[in-house]
């Protein structure tokens, strides 16, 4: 009885392991539901694009550099553990590439982080361009906002509630089908929301919310600075270290002029260092050199206070980086003691 139980057992135990195998694999044709678009795929791709940094770091993440033929669009270098296998494939721009520049790599897929790359909007193609050329697109769920189109030039549009890290799992998820690696995406999602669990356990539970601004960049310093929006992965970096954003509109990347941003008076400012230097202030250093020496934003509590704190700025965009530059910012609110 016992020897026909424990071989019942066994047979479960296999059978379960064959099903999780059989899960596994992707089955092709896929078909994916994308952003409003029905996207097939007849086969794994061979010779993928991505283009935006998010797109281009999860295939490097699932390990398919082999499977790619070029990036574009880079605010930040790439993660440093990434640094070897990004080195073997092809930057087509670290800005806005032409789709000229993209079909000459004879792409099979193109993966977008943006709607402005890829979108009804972009002035680089639209979806129905690659379509005509056959070769299959895909959209980062976590930039398809509302109706799914772009509502300003930016992509991101204005969100009516905090994103949070489920249309990423989504995004990995799916990548990692169409490239036939659901275990290494099952496996990257898995470390992102132990991440996740880690600096939410570290949060303050008691007292008053540290409130933040977090400064993307600006044209000039007289500009009106690029912040994260309420709702934006900036406000979710915010939530998961048990504060606020102090920014409050709803659209995702607002310009908002000095006067309304110091009246918002955070306890912290998060400024990106965005590695593109289209502008002098891109650098983490020219944004901190601003905010201690112009008359104004140097009264501020914070810059008086010196809780002025660096994180790459790709980490305000919803992507895989934002939560390692949770993980920055809170490392650096330790030193400073305001955690």
């Amino acid at each position: 009885m016992k020897r026909t139980f424990a071989f019942a057992v066994v047979c479960t135990l296999i059978g379960l392991a064959a099903a999780r195998s059989q899960a596994a694999s992707s089955a092709y044709p896929l078909t994916l539901d994308n952003c409003g678009a029905k996207v097939t795929f007849q086969k794994a791709p061979e010779r993928a694009v991505g283009l935006g940094q998010n797109s281009a770091e999860i295939m490097l993440l699932l390990g398919l550099e082999d499977k790619m033929v070029g990036t574009a669009f880079w605010p930040n270098k790439v993660l440093p553990q990434l640094a070897e296998a990004n080195a073997k494939i092809k930057v087509l721009t670290v800005e806005f590439p032409t789709f000229e520049s993209i079909l000459a790599q004879n792409p099979d897929f193109v993966a977008s982080a943006l709607p402005s790359l890829v979108g009804p909007s972009s002035k680089i193609a639209k979806r129905e361009d690659f379509d005509k050329v056959a070769v299959p697109t895909y959209l980062s769920p976590s930039t398809c906002v509302s109706d799914g189109t772009a509502k300003d030039k930016f992509g991101y549009g204005a969100r009516d509630k905090l994103w949070n890290m489920d249309t990423l799992y989504q995004e990995i998820d799916e990548l990692a089908r169409i490239f036939d690696v659901s275990d290494r995406g099952q496996a990257l999602i898995a470390d992102l929301k132990k991440r996740e669990a880690a600096l939410r356990a570290e949060a303050p539970k008691d007292g008053a919310k540290l409130s933040y601004v977090f400064w993307f960049s600006s044209p000039s310093p007289s500009a009106d600075a690029y912040l994260g929006g309420k709702n934006s992965a900036a406000g979710f970096i915010a939530d998961v270290l048990g504060g606020t954003n102090a920014i409050t509109t709803e659209a995702e990347s607002p310009a908002l002029g000095w006067e309304s941003i110091i009246a918002t008076d955070p306890d912290v400012i998060v400024v990106a260092q965005v590695d593109r230097n289209r502008w002098e202030l891109d650098k983490a250093e020219a944004k901190i050199k601003f905010l201690m020496t112009d008359p104004a934003t140097s009264q501020m509590p914070a810059v008086k206070n010196k809780a002025l704190v660096i994180m790459d700025g790709q980490a305000m965009n919803p992507t895989v980086r934002t939560i390692y530059g949770a993980e920055q910012v809170a490392e650096q609110l330790k030193a400073l003691r305001l955690k």
